[in-house]
């Protein structure tokens, strides 16, 4: 086994939260708009 694959091997999955999380649309639509509004805070604060 090369050390990629063995690195592959060992890596930690997600857990159980994490996967419904990432699939969920609710969480998904609540994370984009927080992370849009945080780009436009600092947008707008570099443009003053």
């Amino acid at each position: 086994m090369s050390d990629v694959d063995r690195s592959i091997a060992e890596a930690p999955l997600p857990t159980a939260g994490t996967l419904r999380r990432r699939k969920g649309l609710f969480y998904q639509a609540t994370r984009f708009v927080a992370f849009n509004f945080r780009m436009m805070k600092m947008v707008t604060r570099a443009h003053h």
